[in-house]
């Protein structure tokens, strides 16, 4: 717990922004950014989770695989936060408060074989990207097209890495059926 005694800016609040983006409208994309900010964490632990306890035949190229997706959700979380912070918001950094603002929910702390983490994985992909598809939509309708740009570019990696967690799951593999008993 801190001792700081001096308060910049309370959670929760918006202040004035050199973006010149209304207070009010603001505070809208401003509470969209911290929703994904509070998923991007969720997806985060889950994806580092599964990275940490893959096995098998192909572990190698899953666990690398794993490896950069989790760094590309980090990094997007960042700009997340970056971006509210512009627009005069706090970004979410408890973990009380990502898990209160999260809309996503991880699996629990079970090890699962790989298809079903990679299956898991998708489904929270899905909902993200649903998601980002609505704040996007809801930048752009507040005349903030700098988000609605910024939240277009992390989709479309996330749709990215969605496909290829689908492309793993296919039941395609050079793996004989031998080696799986």
């Amino acid at each position: 717990m801190s001792t700081q005694k001096t308060v910049r800016q309370s959670a929760g609040t918006v202040e004035e922004n050199a973006l010149r983006l209304d207070e009010e409208k603001a505070e809208q994309i401003i509470d969209a950014l911290n929703t994904d900010l509070a998923d991007a964490y969720v997806l985060y632990h889950q994806l580092h989770k599964h990275h940490w306890n893959v096995e098998g035949a192909e572990f190698l190229d899953i666990h690398v695989f794993l490896q950069e997706v989790y760094e590309d959700v980090e990094a997007a979380a960042d700009d997340l936060a970056e971006r509210l912070q512009a627009l005069g918001g706090v970004p979410h950094a408890s973990m009380t408060a990502l898990a209160e603002a999260a809309t996503i929910e991880s699996e629990d702390e079970d090890v699962y074989d790989v298809r079903t983490s990679l299956t898991n994985d998708l489904d929270l992909f899905g909902d993200v990207i649903e998601s980002y598809r609505d704040h996007i939509e809801l930048a752009d309708g507040l005349g903030d097209y700098a988000t609605g740009e910024m939240l277009r570019e992390q989709l479309e990696t996330i749709e990215e890495h969605a496909h290829h967690i689908e492309h793993y799951l296919e039941d395609d593999t050079l793996v004989l059926e031998s080696a799986t008993k």
